[in-house]
């Protein structure tokens, strides 16, 4: 019997080769940008890239990462890169001319030069939260650009795998739509193998497209922020630069002579150097300071006209200073402090680390409220006020001392330059300081976890520590979260 012969016959795997195709096309067309951080992915704790932590070859949990730590981390490296950036920036010679002129042609009345400083201080102020929210949306911006390198870091080597499948694949073709019966079945098994797989490899590089997308939208988000930060900060300057200007012309304009400032500032700190307490020191001011207690017998006069005043004048007045215009030439608060509650601005653009009653660290409850600022901050009279004091006072440092009236005085510490003068009378916004670049080392700032400068602000009312939150606007009495 003859043998009978078999001729090759080829069988069609056209349905399944033509699918297989579509899927393997579709992933090998995108675009293979993550090869080169594959490859040069960041060392990380010593270890070169594809290395993992092992012990006794067995790979060890990393802890997962903390998200306020992140961010503090972050916030303190967006400062640094700030403070650098800060003394880069310059006014053009143009530019301070113009300034100059300004002041010049300014109307020389104390009332408008203390009104321009007003101004300039409030535009500051505004300016200085801008870099404050800036900062914090550049770490913000910059946790999540961390968070999804990490996340590409820690998946590197799956996604060097997906990659070298991928170009593999683009090299070997899937098989031919015409087979013979001898490969057929193993032909089969390879498309079923590869249509399993080729599903995984496109969502692998449909995430790994989609966090470099994500990467190069944060890196566009941060580079825009840094851009209007420079903005901000070239304009700060500027409004520094003016401020220096209006306080050097308010400075001239006072009636007192040097020589006799010089010798009240000396008696001033002879007096401190023996007072025991705020209230003493308070007490020998208005009693041994002759235009502190020239001032302060002005001022009370003020206030007893005002309680002689009808009900209708009184709402006049009350009218007038809530208008925002009132004398500028008055010895005396506009109106009394205990109505004022709720309408007071902060003296500094900052993060409150600490309230009235907070532990303080040593054991003791908090008798003010500290925050936390940026360097050479500006410090301005939360309310009218008379300076009773103002220098250096035992653990305090340079501090501030304001009578408001109705039995309150307004403490503020932690400054590093103080630009007004005891016996003087301050309007609300005012300013009165600066800080300093670092946080100055005082009683009333120990145990804060920070470096940045901090000004600590304690209300009194008939010489006892009040909780000062209720006369801050309410956008104003919040805590800073990751600061503290």
């Amino acid at each position: 019997m003859p043998t009978r012969v078999f001729k090759p016959k080829y069988v069609i795997l056209s349905a399944l080769a033509a699918g297989l195709s579509m899927s393997v096309a579709a992933v090998v067309s995108r675009p293979f940008a993550a090869s080169a951080f594959a490859q040069d992915a960041p060392e990380v704790a010593g270890m070169s890239p594809g290395e993992a932590p092992t012990v006794a070859g067995a790979t060890v949990a990393q802890p997962p990462p903390d998200p306020a730590a992140d961010l503090a981390k972050k916030r303190d490296e967006t400062r640094a890169e700030l403070d650098a950036l800060s003394k880069t920036i310059g006014l053009s010679s143009d530019k301070v001319a113009e300034l100059e002129k300004s002041i010049a042609d300014l109307d020389k009345s104390s009332g408008s030069v203390r009104q321009a400083l007003i101004d300039s201080a409030t535009r500051r102020k505004a300016l200085e939260k801008q870099i404050l929210e800036s900062e914090k949306k550049l770490a913000d911006l910059g946790v999540k650009e961390d968070t999804v390198r990490r996340s590409l870091y820690e998946r590197r080597g799956l996604l060097a795998e997906v990659l070298g499948a991928l170009q593999r694949m683009g090299r070997n073709p899937p098989p031919a739509l015409l087979v013979t019966p001898d490969d057929a079945l193993a032909s089969v098994r390879s498309a079923i193998l590869l249509g399993a797989v080729v599903p995984g490899i496109r969502k692998e590089t449909d995430k790994l497209a989609g966090d470099l997308a994500n990467l190069s939208a944060l890196q566009a988000a941060s580079a825009a922020e840094k851009s209007a930060l420079t903005t901000t900060m070239t304009n700060n300057i500027e409004e520094e630069h003016r401020m220096d200007l209006l306080l050097a012309e308010n400075e001239k304009l006072s009636r007192s002579s040097a020589a006799e400032l010089n010798a009240e500032k000396k008696r001033s700190e002879d007096l401190a150097s023996k007072a025991t307490s705020l209230e003493g020191l308070v007490a020998s001011m208005e009693t041994e300071i002759a235009s502190v207690r020239e001032a302060a017998a002005a001022a009370r006069q003020a206030e007893e006209n005002r309680k002689l005043l009808t009900e209708e004048q009184r709402a006049q007045a009350k009218a007038l200073a809530e208008s925002g215009v009132p004398d500028k030439n008055r010895i005396a608060p506009a109106y009394p402090f205990g109505e004022l509650k709720a309408k007071l601005e902060l003296p500094v653009a900052g993060d409150a680390l600490r309230q009235f009653g907070d532990a303080d660290g040593t054991g003791h409850e908090a008798l003010g409220m500290t925050l936390a600022t940026n360097p050479e901050t500006v410090v301005t009279a939360p309310a009218d006020g008379l300076v009773v004091y103002a220098g250096a006072f035992r653990s305090y440092g340079q501090m501030i001392i304001l009578d408001a009236g109705d039995g309150y005085h307004l403490v503020l510490s932690g400054m590093e330059t103080i630009s007004t003068r005891q016996g003087k009378f301050v309007f609300a916004g005012e300013p009165l300081a600066a800080m300093g670049a670092k946080r100055v080392a005082s009683a009333t700032a120990l145990a804060l976890e920070t470096n940045r400068p901090t000004l600590y602000i304690e209300f009194r009312k008939d010489g006892k520590p009040v909780d000062s939150r209720p006369w801050w606007t309410a956008k104003d009495t919040g805590k800073a979260r990751n600061d503290s």
